[in-house]
């Protein structure tokens, strides 16, 4: 009977890059056990870095352990679970290389599968990237150690109550570029009188969503809107810079046609991979990796809590793309109006529910 093993890895760095550790450890995938336990120092690295440490070093636990296992990769690391899936690109020098290691690794064990997994379901790989960075490594294999006894053995804890989360996502009413479809970035124009109205009309919908906390972005159009919303609902606003706008640098202000005009082959690159950046500006992959921070506050913060995050295009639909677990092109097919609402519920247990998108009948 093939053995099915769970490789929990993580990595942090103290300074990003700055000193960095991994942890990762292998558990039995029916019972749970933990089988063995990685972590060590990689040396001044970055987070990144330091969590592809943590997956090889899973992956060479579970292939010591049994080569034909069939292993599944839990890790709260967006970035390389989708890299190892395939879906992003790797470009830094450093996890190119330990990509290969990790796949090597991989195609010598039976199948090997990645999931990401919220942070707080990830607390035990993550203790061990700490010790390491404290300066105590562990290397500890359970087949090696004493075996307990049935009396020493204590119950095993009764599972965490799943915790659900819903976010109520908001994109800010419309400017004086809205109507013309610019690119608007970080921009600091205000809400137009349009714009104005739709912020007044999303008030009352939240009113009947039970919101209990208000994020947003803290570019001006955002905390007007946020700050009309939460007027109406008696509450504070909760600012978050990982939520603000792709910069789209000399791309501002233009129009599609004027964008294409000036920079032909920069706006081609740019609207067809999501990890070129806008001349001057962000990449789509870029804005992801801060809006998975902002997704991961938001979550730790007010687990069980019902959150509007008022915001732009491009991080709410790369929220929604968190949502549906698919890359960030599906920010190119999905098409979001001024003040229109989006709503993902998410499980402490891992799941998530994309509810609505794009509903814009508080406006009509």
């Amino acid at each position: 009977m093939t053995r099915r093993f769970v490789v929990e890895a993580d990595g942090g760095s103290r300074g990003n890059p700055g000193p960095a550790g991994y942890g990762a450890l292998v558990r039995d995938a029916e019972t749970g056990r933990v089988l063995a336990e990685r972590a060590a120092s990689v040396g001044r690295a970055t987070n990144n870095v330091a969590e592809y440490g943590g997956l090889v070093a899973g992956l060479q636990a579970a292939l010591d352990l049994d080569a034909s296992a069939e292993v599944e990769v839990r890790m709260d690391s967006k970035l390389v679970v989708e890299q190892m899936s395939g879906r992003w690109k790797i470009k830094h020098p450093d996890m190119q290389q330990l990509a290969l290691q990790a796949r090597a690794i991989a195609r010598k064990l039976g199948d090997v599968r990645y999931t990401w997994v919220p942070r707080a379901q990830n607390g035990a790989a993550d203790a061990l990237a700490n010790s390491a960075m404290d300066g105590r490594p562990i290397h500890r294999n359970a087949a090696a150690e004493p075996s307990v006894a049935a009396d020493d053995v204590q119950p095993t804890a009764e599972p965490a109550p799943v915790v659900t989360t819903v976010t109520h996502l908001l994109r800010h009413g419309q400017t004086e570029h809205t109507p013309e479809r610019r690119f608007s970035g970080r921009n600091d124009l205000p809400l137009s009188r349009t714009g104005r109205a739709e912020a007044q009309a999303a008030g009352e919908r939240a009113a009947q969503l039970g919101i209990d906390v208000v994020v947003a972005s803290p570019l001006r159009r955002t905390r007007e809107t946020a700050e009309t919303v939460a007027a109406r609902l008696g509450l504070p606003v909760e600012f978050d810079d990982d939520l603000v706008e792709l910069d789209f640098g000399t791309l501002e202000g233009l129009t599609s046609d004027e964008a294409r005009a000036r920079h032909p082959l920069a706006v081609r690159r740019f609207m067809t991979d999501v990890t070129v950046a806008a001349p001057g500006g962000e990449s789509i992959a870029d804005v992801a990796g801060r809006v998975e921070r902002a997704r991961q506050r938001i979550l730790t913060r007010h687990a069980g809590s019902t959150v509007l995050v008022v915001s732009h295009v491009t991080p709410i639909k790369l929220m929604l793309a968190a949502g549906l677990a698919t890359g960030p092109d599906v920010v190119h097919r999905v098409f979001l109006e001024a003040a229109s609402l989006s709503s993902i519920a998410w499980s402490s247990d891992g799941r998530s529910a994309v509810r609505l998108v794009n509903d814009t009948a508080h406006l009509r």
